[in-house]
């Protein structure tokens, strides 16, 4: 039993932080920005928790798949940035809509969504739900260190969702993990055990810019040659890619390697930033609404993030 997309959604809050007002508070530009990373703005939440951002993402795609919050029978949304870490996100977003299903997390970073759309997956073949929503909700202004211009230029807050319903849409799925906290982390908060004696940095992002990007230049390339061998496909074969927006160099040199064209590959990092698990199902939202998706087309979708990890899909639409 496999699965196809019924809607989409997503959402962004209304503050916007562009590269000029970044240059006001840490040493950087516009220019160097919009260079090394290709982000000209990002949205920041002033007064929205990340279970508010993914409420009004899932309502915006059970309105486009006409289907009510009741009839789900499953919620699974990847966080890496959850408002607390418990109750879960995806059980704040099941109350905010008026759900009554089963709701939990996962994690697996900027790769989250991807891990999330494969467990739904799992889960519909088991239990048979015939509806489910699965979403990527991130709230990273709160863990950027707004004084480090190597990573606070890079990320924004949002969320995207999906719907899925019966069908065979899903024609290959790859997840990868490579263990290990010495390329990019995120320290959980220590807490006041006076038992606990271990030195442990801030509640931070810490990333190792190049070896991140060399490890997503080799994932992506490689996830989408073996996604298409899955598949019975070539990259030829694929109407669009929907890629992880960390970094437009990272996403041009995997296109050079496989000597795609860069016209099939969805980019918005300009106006959102790095939204971590929310970044792909953001970007799948605004290609499906766009009108430019037609019966038949396989849209191949790739991240790649913290654990080290990586992961991809293709659908036919």
């Amino acid at each position: 039993m496999g699965f196809k997309v019924l809607g989409t959604g997503a959402y962004v809050p209304e503050r916007i932080v562009t590269n000029d007002e970044l240059s006001q508070m840490v040493e950087t530009s516009d220019e160097w920005i919009v260079q090394r990373v290709g982000v000209k703005e990002r949205h920041v939440s002033v007064d929205e928790t990340n279970a508010d951002m993914g409420i009004k993402a899932a309502e915006r795609a059970l309105e486009a798949a006409g289907i009510r919050a009741e009839e789900l029978g499953l919620i699974v949304t990847a966080t890496c940035t959850p408002d607390t870490l418990c109750p879960s996100t995806a059980a704040l977003i099941q109350r905010g809509i008026g759900a009554s299903c089963p709701a939990f997390d996962v994690n697996s970073a900027c790769s989250g969504f991807l891990f999330a759309l494969e467990t739904a997956a799992a889960f519909m073949e088991k239990n048979h739900y015939k509806y489910v929503l699965v979403l990527g909700a991130e709230h990273l202004s709160r863990t950027v260190d707004w004084t480090d211009r190597s990573t606070c230029v890079i990320f924004g807050d949002g969320a995207g969702a999906a719907v899925l319903g019966e069908g065979q849409s899903n024609l290959a799925s790859r997840l990868f993990t490579q263990g290990g906290d010495e390329v990019l982390y995120i320290p959980a908060g220590r807490g006041n055990s006076p038992f606990y004696t271990r030195e442990e940095p801030q509640h931070r992002i810490y990333m190792n810019g190049q070896e991140t990007f060399k490890f997503a230049v080799r994932r992506m390339a490689e996830d989408l040659q073996l996604l298409c061998a899955d598949a019975g496909l070539t990259t030829d074969d694929l109407s669009f890619i929907v890629p992880h927006q960390a970094n437009t160099r990272i996403i041009d040199l995997t296109a050079r390697r496989l000597k795609i064209p860069m016209e099939k590959f969805v980019l918005n990092i300009e106006k959102y930033g790095n939204t971590s698990s929310a970044s792909v199902p953001i970007s799948f939202d605004e290609l499906v609404r766009s009108g430019k998706l037609k019966k038949g087309d396989k849209i191949a979708m790739c991240a790649f993030g913290g654990g080290l990890s990586s992961a991809g899909v293709i659908l036919e639409w």
